[in-house]
């Protein structure tokens, strides 16, 4: 906010029991009013405003929420490309500085920084200077073992304070983040660390899950051996179990015994001042074909559109602030979903976070779906997120949210990763309602990609059970139909038009920014609708971003801003807000000596629950038994993670493939999602078309069941 709103902030005292919550959205349209003379009737004309002035847009949010910066910048948007935009030239940051700013203020007030839990029941607070004392602490190892800016530093851990620690600390000296899960196989993660070269691995020795613990110190062996790169090993001991003297991962050194130090240099460490574009991190989303892509974002536009974002959109404000005294965010992640980035970006505002390590499910045996709810009560928690499965799944094992405490202080629920059901979201009312809230459903879609959302929430506009609220602002998105024109209350391709701060830098390695431009930019031509409020451009402006979403803005007479997102237009899996490529799962499965080909496709379509089949060739005299059905469970399981396990098995005679041999992944989606064979597929340009006949049947047996 304005340096003025933020010393008013710094010298409240909380005046009532209840904070006022108003709308964060219209604290800033009061803003832009009263500071800038800035008024709109509709929430459209912000928004057409927000995409169209992009300079005036992204300079009024950089004043409203006190940007710092130790030099000035020349321009706003030097360039409107796409790639390649130029953001604030000239100015300076460090996401890490953004989060400790609020050091002494939140502490001053009362309020924590971090608390966690885990399944064991363990529950941890950490305070805001004991992060700052941490962070500087690893900060000044990471730099004592030579992590120069740029050096990537990639990491190996579930969703503890210790990932948020390393990660901040690694960001304030200027190198380069990349985490996996402890939950995702050997390949898997090597796919994604390959590619960058981190010159330091910081891992854990196990986690906890389902109510088992499992030992990860193979893997970390396995990825020591694997990574030539790495110069230095960090292991955090998270089971209680690590014995350094008898660990074969050389030169390792426990993350307990860095972060214990306590000295003047500590107490004096400050981030390091970075251009507004220097890398952050990479993080990785999967295409259909290839290696995962690993895309780096930077500090400024990371931290200047999480702000937007989380606070006006999600409405979660900084917990000393008077309107939002005490709020808590929870968002339930792994750390190999940008959510868990998005729960870390909690802190970029001044907020407590809470967060959760370990299966939000229960075990296998003992299945138990209030265990955040619970969770949630103990802590106060006032914004409750998860990715829209686990809310299906809540509603499905007929959880009676009051059994879990007193939850009167949640007053948002939060959900992404895939098309939250009517159903499911009515359920969620329906519960708030009867223990006497009015609840708030905040549903956002966007993506790792750009770390961040194009549609989602808006505390002061209808809600309707399966729709998104609006597109967010600085966010040019449309949906497009087949001749890329803009259309409303039609499904269409979604596209963002103009270039948003977060969009990535670059690809890590990636030759001419070839990857890139082939994921985002080139279904349509060049200066295409990319003139600011439309209309085309000159080429020299580039492409439109194609998300790979199916999208209809308003509703099916086009009234209203609400959004649906209708699935992937592309056959990448997205598996409880996980992407990955359809290539990784076929080198685990046709790695195994039964398996001659494959395929698979998500349907995931209206908000109805994901369905994942595998269709498989097998050897002659091979059938598919229970055995193998089991053995290609494991192998995905192991190579991936278990949540890209399949719904369902077939074997099949053929794999419907091109003339030039690519899986035909997006026709056989598309005709199981019930659209006419006939227009989902070119036989003529088919290497088998006969093979065809059997999907067909497929198609009509499942959709018969819906």
């Amino acid at each position: 906010m304005a340096a003025d709103t933020l010393q008013r902030m710094n010298t409240a005292t909380k005046s009532s029991d209840t904070a006022p919550y108003l709308p964060q959205i219209r604290l800033y349209q009061n803003w832009l009013r009263d500071q800038r003379g800035l008024s709109f009737a509709t929430y459209n004309d912000l928004w057409r405003w927000s995409v169209t002035e992009l300079d005036t847009f992204w300079q009024s949010i950089w004043d409203y929420f006190d940007f710092q910066s130790p030099t000035p910048h020349t321009a706003v948007l030097a360039n409107n490309v796409m790639p390649g935009a130029k953001w604030f030239s000239g100015a300076q940051t460090n996401y890490a500085h953004q989060v400790l700013r609020h050091v002494q203020p939140a502490h001053d007030a009362g309020f924590l920084a971090v608390i966690s839990h885990n399944e064991k029941g363990l529950r941890r607070e950490m305070t805001w200077p004991e992060l700052r004392r941490q962070v500087a602490a690893m900060a000044l190892h990471l730099q004592a073992q030579g992590v120069q800016p740029g050096d990537r530093v990639a990491a190996y851990l579930p969703n503890i304070p210790e990932a948020m620690v390393a990660f901040l600390a690694t960001a304030s000296v200027g190198g380069v983040w990349s985490i996996c899960a402890p939950d995702m196989g050997t390949n898997a993660v090597l796919d994604r660390f390959k590619q960058i070269e981190p010159k330091v691995l910081i891992a854990v020795d196990g986690v906890s899950y389902g109510g088992r613990d499992f030992d990860r110190m193979g893997v970390v062996q396995e990825l020591r051996d694997a990574l030539p790169s790495v110069q230095h090993v960090i292991i955090h001991d998270n089971l209680g179990t690590l014995d350094l003297t008898n660990c074969d991962v050389g030169s390792s050194v426990q993350m307990s015994a860095i972060t214990a130090r306590d000295d003047a240099e500590v107490q004096a460490f400050e981030p390091m001042w970075l251009p507004f574009d220097h890398p952050l991190w990479i993080v990785y989303s999967s295409g259909t074909t290839g290696l995962p892509k690993p895309i780096v974002h930077g500090h400024g536009g990371t931290v200047i559109v999480a702000l937007a974002n989380k606070i006006l959109h999600n409405d979660i404000g900084c917990s000393y602030h008077p309107n939002s005294w005490g709020e808590r965010f929870h968002w339930y992640s792994s750390t190999g979903w940008v959510m868990w980035n998005a729960q870390v970006a909690g802190l970029l505002n001044g907020v407590t976070c809470v967060i959760y390590d370990g299966n939000p499910g229960g075990s296998k045996e003992r299945p138990d779906w209030g265990i955040l709810w619970r969770m949630a009560a103990q802590e106060k928690v006032t914004f409750f997120g998860a990715g829209a499965a686990y809310f299906a799944n809540c509603h499905k094992a007929g959880l009676d949210i009051s059994r879990s405490g007193d939850l009167s202080l949640i007053r948002a629920l939060g959900t992404t990763g895939s098309p939250l059901s009517a159903d499911t979201q009515t359920w969620g009312v329906e519960q708030f309602k009867a223990i006497g809230t009015d609840i708030w459903w905040c549903n956002i879609s966007g993506g790792t990609d750009f770390a961040g959302a194009f549609v989602g929430g808006h505390r002061e506009l209808p809600q309707e059970p399966g729709v998104m609220q609006c597109r967010e602002l600085g966010c040019a998105v449309e949906a497009w139909n087949e001749a890329g024109e803009p259309v409303i209350g039609e499904v269409g391709e979604l596209v963002c038009t103009q270039p948003i701060p977060s969009m990535p830098l670059y690809f890590w390695n990636d030759k001419d920014n070839a990857r890139y431009l082939a994921s985002y930019f080139e279904m349509y031509p060049a200066g295409h609708g990319r003139k600011p409020g439309g209309g085309d451009g000159p080429a020299s402006m580039g492409g439109v971003w194609r998300h790979g979403d199916w999208l209809r803005i308003g509703d099916a007479s086009g009234q209203g801003e609400g959004c649906v997102i209708f699935g992937r237009s592309d056959a990448t899996i997205n598996r409880y807000g996980l992407r990955m490529g359809t290539s990784e799962l076929y080198s685990a499965v046709e790695a195994l000596p039964e398996v001659m080909d494959s395929m698979v496709v998500d349907l995931e379509y209206l908000g109805k629950e994901s369905y994942m089949p595998l269709f498989v060739v097998l050897r002659p005299g091979t059938a598919l038994d229970d055995a193998l059905k089991a053995k290609l469970n494991n192998a995905i399981k192991v190579a991936l993670s278990p949540r890209f396990i399949p719904n369902d098995i077939f074997q099949v005679a053929e794999i419907p493939r091109t003339l030039s041999g690519k899986k035909q992944e997006l026709p056989i989606k598309k005709l199981m999602l019930g659209q006419p064979l006939e227009k989902v597929v070119n036989k003529d340009a088919m290497a088998n078309p006969g093979c065809l006949d059997w999907y067909v049947d497929l198609a009509k047996r499942h959709l018969a069941k819906l």
